[in-house]
């Protein structure tokens, strides 16, 4: 076992203000390898913004805006978040969830596809580079 060393001790994160995560079995348990590049950008950004209940009141053109999504890649991707049971939504709140106990098997067999899992990490790169830049993009605006 490799032990474990800081590599910038004065640059150690600290919680300041709000704080945002993501539960490491979203990659250890195959939510990453499951989400596509739209999804991934959805979620991510709804995980950045909630607050610690996982509510969002963003709005579609917020959103789209944010994360170089049409309302329809949108609307998929926040579909396809929904039936993974990863998100809830009413019409006006997005609310990001507790991740379920289990993956649906037919979710944890896609997930597990040894070929797959490669472009799924590619994937997931190429959607928080996405987010990135909109962020950027957004904040030159304002």
């Amino acid at each position: 076992m490799q032990k474990k060393r800081i590599v910038l001790p004065e640059r150690i994160r600290k919680i300041n203000g709000s704080f945002a995560f993501i539960e490491h079995r979203f990659l250890r348990e195959g939510y990453w390898d499951l989400l596509s590049h739209h999804e991934l950008i959805l979620y991510f950004f709804l995980v950045l913004v909630s607050d610690r209940q996982g509510i969002s009141f963003y709005g579609t053109e917020k959103i789209c805006s944010y994360c170089g999504l049409s309302p329809q890649e949108l609307f998929v991707a926040r579909n396809k978040l929904i039936e993974k049971n990863l998100i809830a939504f009413d019409e006006l709140v997005f609310q990001v969830l507790s991740l379920p106990s289990t993956l649906h098997s037919e979710q944890t067999h896609n997930s597990t596809d040894h070929h797959k899992q490669p472009a799924a990490a590619s994937n997931a790169l190429d959607a928080l580079e996405s987010l990135r830049l909109s962020f950027q993009r957004e904040k030159l605006h304002d």
